[in-house]
């Protein structure tokens, strides 16, 4: 009877961490779902994030597929820079590690902006030097 005490906090931590992966596990077959109309996308466990031409639409996670969603142009966006801990950084220079790693959005309109969280400095860096590369295709675009 004691010993069945004793295991019975690891029976419930197991069947607790089975919860939790398979709630994990819905999430990416609805990212996986959400992705396929996107010519490039990301997962992490903070935000979804697709580009299709010069639209990017990124959002939360959830088991039952993307929320909160918002679309904004690469034409209104001004420029774009990696955030780590509310400092921006550059991109040939990441540090090792950080808490806040976002990739920010600025808008021509001079007080708005969008962050959108990333979980690694490296895939932050390699979003934003492509997105970087897309925008400046589009700026040249329009001086044509």
């Amino acid at each position: 009877m004691e010993r069945g005490l004793l295991w019975l906090p690891l029976l419930a931590a197991f069947f607790w961490l089975a919860w939790q992966g398979s709630k994990e596990y819905q999430k990416i077959e609805a990212y996986r779902t959400w992705a396929e109309q996107f010519d490039k996308a990301k997962y992490d466990i903070y935000a979804v994030l697709g580009q299709k031409g010069d639209l990017i639409t990124w959002g939360k996670p959830t088991p039952k597929g993307p929320i909160k969603l918002e679309t904004f142009s690469l034409h209104d966006i001004q420029e774009i820079c990696l955030v780590v801990d509310d400092r921006t950084i550059d991109t040939e220079k990441l540090p090792e590690k950080g808490r806040a790693i976002e990739l920010e959005f600025v808008f021509r309109e001079p007080t708005k902006s969008v962050r959108i969280p990333f979980t690694e400095i490296p895939l932050a860096a390699e979003w934003g030097k492509y997105l970087q590369r897309q925008l400046h295709q589009i700026k040249s675009e329009l001086i044509e």
